[in-house]
């Protein structure tokens, strides 16, 4: 106001008689000017309103694009592109999910990790030159860390509700690859052949042992099917899979054994497949790329 005052002040002229006015000057805007609003970021899909940037989407795929390359791996853009978006939408599911249940990660904190990071690699310029050779600015990788952050500990949670023990099995088998055969072995347990000497014959190393398995753990559902069925001692009749013709025999059923450690890993990917396709099926997932 001071400056606009003055300037007016100096539109009357003393000349020694009746006063001159000079033309009136337009009066100045001295209020301060708002800043530019600033573009929004293009978007490649919106999780629950949520956006992933189309720019972390792009450095992601070159990431995904430069693995496959390196082990020596040729993949269809489609289905890298496929790939990589799945893989957003499902870090985007499992962050929201975990800072909706409590997890946080404010600036101080993500911060302290990236100096973790630092310390791990020797300097920050190490970080930098690592960012730049993976397609990440500074913004980029901040971003898409606190993402994994979030993720990995949404991750946990969900595999950390799988138990130590459960409902197994603990089977052999004998596999053969034509029914004639299969029908021959089958006749003979019929007459009173001992299935564990039959299936040391063909599998001399193992005797056809299964172990212990839970369900969801086998590869071929029919078998497991099968001895989830039966009793301790029982054979089954002939299981056609892809692989081949199989009987089987129950050695034990416990209700509560303990899991391996490669079978609860099994069970825990399972676990989490199922919670990602039960947040997708009531999510609202928009994708904004080709």
């Amino acid at each position: 106001m001071a400056l606009l005052w003055g300037m007016t002040g100096c539109n009357v002229l003393k000349l020694g008689g009746p006063t001159a006015t000079l033309p009136p000057t337009a009066v100045l805007n001295t209020a301060t000017p708002l800043p530019p609003t600033a573009t929004p970021a293009p978007m490649a899909a919106t999780v629950n309103g949520q956006g992933i940037q189309l720019s972390d989407y792009q450095g992601e795929l070159q990431r995904y694009q430069a693995a496959q390359t390196a082990a020596k791996k040729t993949v269809d853009p489609a289905a890298a592109a496929k790939t990589v978006m799945d893989d957003l939408v499902d870090q985007d599911l499992l962050a929201q999910a975990g800072f909706k249940a409590g997890y946080t990660l404010d600036d101080a904190k993500l911060q302290t990790h990236i100096d973790g990071l630092i310390k791990q690699l020797g300097d920050a310029s190490k970080l930098a030159a690592w960012q730049k050779q993976n397609f990440y600015t500074d913004d980029s990788f901040r971003r898409l860390e606190k993402v994994s952050q979030a993720a990995a500990w949404q991750r946990d949670q969900i595999t950390a509700g799988v138990p130590q023990t459960a409902a197994q099995v603990h089977a052999r088998q004998i596999l053969v690859f034509t029914p004639e055969e299969a029908a021959s072995i089958e006749s003979q347990v019929k007459n009173g052949a001992d299935f564990a000497t039959l299936a040391s014959n063909y599998e001399p190393d193992t005797g056809g042992d299964l172990g212990w398995f839970p369900k969801g753990y086998l590869t071929e559902a029919p078998i497991e099917t099968a001895a989830f069925n039966m009793t301790a001692g029982q054979v089954s009749d002939v299981i056609k899979t892809d692989l081949g013709y199989h009987i089987i025999q129950v050695i034990a059923v416990d209700p509560q054994h303990p899991l391996s450690p490669d079978a609860r890993l099994t069970l825990q990917h399972k676990a989490l497949e199922q919670w990602l396709q039960d947040q997708r099926a009531k999510s609202t997932i928009k994708i904004l790329t080709p």
